[in-house]
């Protein structure tokens, strides 16, 4: 039987590094972070918003 910390694949296996959650995280450009800690950091790590 499968234990709770034992998730290797899917995206159960992917945690934010900012704030350690599952939920919705980006990992296009390595940043492994979830929508929510992206957008209050986007600004400092140089990301623009075109529109």
């Amino acid at each position: 039987m499968k234990t709770e910390g034992s998730k290797k694949l899917g995206k159960g296996s992917r945690k934010c590094t900012r704030c350690g959650t599952h939920i919705a995280v980006m990992q296009r450009y390595g940043l492994m972070l979830c929508r929510k800690c992206f957008r209050e950091v986007a600004r400092k790590m140089g990301f623009k918003k075109y529109m």
